[in-house]
């Protein structure tokens, strides 16, 4: 797993720069993905003498430095360029970034085997030499950088999906559920069923305000409604055991690298109870911190004989 040097219970919260490094083969590219999935601007392969630059290109007068995001793969590839990073990173210190250096290894009998499974040539191989010998001279090449990194996580018994969360877990459980998009929406089954849910609550079984005349034409959003739908006993007990559910499935949703989560709340019409539940259901999900959007899928259709 980690390397010592990075403690297995250390939480940071999300810099304003990070650096990705470390060992061809050891998952740079998956690495930088996790930041894209987190909202960062990715650079891949960037010369390291290039970092200021970036980071002056991209400064907004009056911007809050905290909301500007980058993540960049500096590696071997760029050769004599890379060799200059240590000067840069001085430079980055001097002008008082937040940065993080996150150096990926492995064993070089797993990073041997990954590069004859994917058939690829090692960057440092050029000359005829072996991808062993390549390997060495990378480590050299980078040894100072190491030294350096925040964070040395070494992914040989890694499988991708492990070194993405093992990522995650090194940063803030709220820019967690930030990063996770969830939608939540009403719909009416007599309109089709939802297809592209991750979770499907069917709430036909509660009171349908329909049958109540005052309440017919109006909809989950209206207040006599809503207090139809949430004030009965059936609901209450309902909402504890569905936001229950909700606070279980979801870090698990997270867990596995899901950067977006649609639920979708059916009644009968995707007029009256869906929407009441899915509105108190996306409030719900904000009071825990995570980014929620609500919509009514079918609120704006004309009513047909029979809604809820």
């Amino acid at each position: 797993m980690a390397d010592t040097k990075a403690s297995e219970n250390i939480v940071v919260e999300m810099p304003e720069l990070v650096i990705i490094t470390g060992m061809s083969g050891a998952g740079r590219t998956e690495a930088m993905h996790v930041f894209e999935d987190l909202g960062y601007f990715c650079v891949d392969n960037l010369p390291s003498s290039l970092i200021d630059d970036l980071l002056e290109v991209t400064e907004v007068p009056g911007q809050n430095p905290d909301e500007r995001k980058l993540a960049v793969v500096c590696d071997a590839r760029n050769r004599v360029f890379f060799k200059s990073i240590m000067l840069e990173l001085d430079k980055i210190d001097e002008l008082g970034v937040n940065y993080r250096i996150i150096f990926l290894d492995a064993d070089d009998d797993k990073l041997i085997a990954r590069y004859k499974s994917s058939r690829r040539r090692h960057p440092l191989c050029e000359d005829g030499v072996t991808i062993g010998q390549g390997i060495e001279r990378e480590r050299e090449l980078l040894a100072d950088v190491r030294a350096r990194a925040h964070f040395v996580i070494n992914t040989t018994e890694m499988l991708p999906q492990q070194l993405r969360s093992h990522i995650r877990q090194l940063f803030t459980v709220d820019e967690e559920r930030r990063g996770l998009s969830i939608t939540v929406y009403s719909f009416g089954f007599k309109n089709k069923m939802a297809d592209d849910a991750d979770l499907v609550m069917d709430v036909r079984f509660l009171p349908n305000p329909y049958w109540v005349p005052e309440l017919r034409s109006l909809t989950g959003l209206d207040e006599a409604v809503r207090d139809y739908v949430m004030c009965r006993p059936e609901t209450i007990e309902f909402l504890k055991r569905w936001y229950a559910l909700l606070e279980t499935v979801i870090p698990g949703y997270i867990k596995e690298g899901k950067q977006q989560l649609a639920i979708s709340i059916g009644c009968t019409g995707g007029q009256h109870r869906s929407v009441a539940i899915a509105e108190a259901t996306g409030e719900h999900l904000k009071l825990l911190g995570y980014r929620v959007s609500v919509a009514h899928r079918d609120l704006s259709l004309v009513k047909g004989n029979y809604c809820g």
